[in-house]
């Protein structure tokens, strides 16, 4: 009986199983998918007229023009470029409709009137209201298919879980320079992230107000398998790229927090004296008991006299990330 009861049980989880298994493979997109293909690559009913075409109906006089000729990618307009041709219907879909009745007479009479002829805009793609998936993916159709290897791991890194388009930090008409200059990334990260800048106002920070370190030093924005986007793979490795004198090996280490420099610093900024999270010796005392001192000429203390030493431990333990010398009683203290 109890045999035949565990035979029912395991046929029901049996048949639970997969029922959910044919329930995912029914799931379907949150839109149909020829609507998103609608929306990042715009009216499939117009028609690819070309950069000039629609730039000499309705752009002719923008300064947009001239700052997109000027950039990266209106370099790439020139056929004897060598690189993959991107003109504006790349980015805002087939301009056929949106030029539709727009003649160079039209232009010209217009232009006498002090009127900017403008096209058809709503029947192109509507970036702006996009969701920022599909603003990106407008860009990726490109960049994901050449040699840029920082954004192979776009998809899984923070930003782009967080619905952060690449519009958010590159603005494609500004002229010459579509990339951030390193100066301009720490007042462009602290628009969202103004947590961290709270931390660059604190006394102890790394000069990154100052324009000698920048977000991107040890950050990659563009994704990366690491936590908080860094660029190499752990925490010290990533200190340690500047602070190399810390990296060791060393004969004597400092227990297990060689392998994790946040366990005593605060990456941003801190109030206390070297991005300590604790001011000496209170952040040593978390792990270790606070020690007896010994007279000048080494004795101990009268019992009147003992006390219990609460200076600044590395006044003495001064290579407190490691050393290869043993202190004078042979054991590595982390004095000298």
């Amino acid at each position: 009986m109890n045999r035949a009861r565990v035979i029912g049980v395991l046929s029901i989880l049996i048949i639970v199983i997969i029922a959910g298994c044919v329930e995912l493979k029914r799931s379907s997109p949150i839109i149909p998918a020829k609507e998103y293909e609608r929306m990042i690559a715009g009216r499939l009913d117009a028609e690819y007229v070309g950069t000039e075409t629609c730039l000499s109906a309705c752009h002719e006089h923008d300064d947009i023009r001239a700052a997109f000729d000027s950039s990266t990618m209106g370099a790439q307009l020139k056929r004897d470029s060598g690189l993959p041709l991107v003109d504006c219907e790349s980015c805002h879909g087939p301009g056929s409709l949106a030029i539709k009745g727009i003649t160079k007479e039209l232009v010209e009479e217009n232009r006498k009137k002090g009127i900017k002829t403008a096209c058809n805009y709503k029947t192109l793609i509507d970036i702006n209201n996009l969701p920022a998936p599909a603003k990106s993916l407008i860009c990726l159709k490109c960049h994901t298919g050449n040699a840029t290897f920082n954004l192979h791991e776009w998809n899984a890194g923070v930003h782009a879980v967080n619905d952060v388009s690449c519009s958010d930090c590159h603005r494609i008409h500004q002229g010459p320079d579509l990339k951030v200059r390193p100066k301009e990334t720490a007042q462009m990260c602290f628009k969202c992230h103004e947590d961290i800048k709270a931390y660059y106002n604190m006394p102890s920070h790394h000069p990154v107000k100052e324009g000698k370190m920048f977000c991107t030093d040890c950050h990659d924005p563009h994704g990366t398998t690491t936590e908080s986007l860094l660029r190499k793979a752990t925490v010290r490795e990533t200190c340690t790229q500047c602070h190399g004198e810390k990296e060791g090996p060393f004969l004597y280490e400092h227990g297990d927090l060689t392998e994790n420099c946040l366990s005593c610093h605060m990456p941003h900024g801190s109030p206390n004296n070297n991005l300590l999270s604790l001011r000496e010796p209170f952040l040593c005392l978390q792990c270790h008991d606070s020690h007896r001192i010994n007279t000048s000429t080494g004795g101990e203390l009268t019992l009147d006299e003992k006390r219990y030493f609460f200076g600044r431990c590395t006044d003495c333990h001064s290579q407190i990330h490691g050393t290869d010398l043993p202190s004078t009683t042979g054991k590595g203290r982390f004095i000298q």
